[in-house]
């Protein structure tokens, strides 16, 4: 996917258009339709969302909440693989980032389900936690789109 000034091809194929203000909406666009392409590729028909402060550290005063928000996604996690369906029902999904968002995939991980991270890109700030299943790690610019 190269621009060349004497043979454009089409719009979808030039990526100066498409890092244009002008494709901003197909940015955004995409940032939506993509990660349910994979969502559905993936099984996943129900989510459970765990967002939480990615500074909560688990050996501090607070950690408590780290080792709760854990215990709580693999309950969560045992209790849907239980459930009669070939599908992934009630799958965790977290912020994607450290602390209790960590906390909720790790626990997911721990019993051994799939676990959603909806990852923004953030400069020095927020990276993917090691738990997310790998297939449903998601990486959003736009902030309301990781949100929606």
């Amino acid at each position: 996917m190269t621009d060349h000034p004497m043979r454009p091809g089409p719009a979808y194929e030039r990526p100066s258009f498409l890092e244009s203000d002008e494709a901003r909406p197909l940015r955004i666009l995409a940032e939506y339709l993509e990660p349910l392409a994979r969502v559905e590729r993936e099984g996943v028909h129900d989510t459970i969302v765990l967002f939480g402060s990615a500074r909560l550290k688990p050996t501090e005063p607070l950690g408590h909440y780290y080792d709760e928000a854990r215990e709580l996604a693999r309950l969560i996690t045992e209790w849907s693989k239980s459930l009669p369906s070939h599908a992934h029902r009630y799958v965790v999904c977290s912020g994607g980032g450290a602390g209790i968002m960590e906390a909720a995939n790790r626990g997911a991980s721990d019993a051994a389900g799939k676990t959603i991270g909806l990852n923004i890109s953030l400069p020095h700030e927020q990276h993917p936690n090691p738990y997310i299943t790998r297939e449903l790690l998601f990486e959003f610019h736009y902030f309301f789109m990781r949100k929606l």
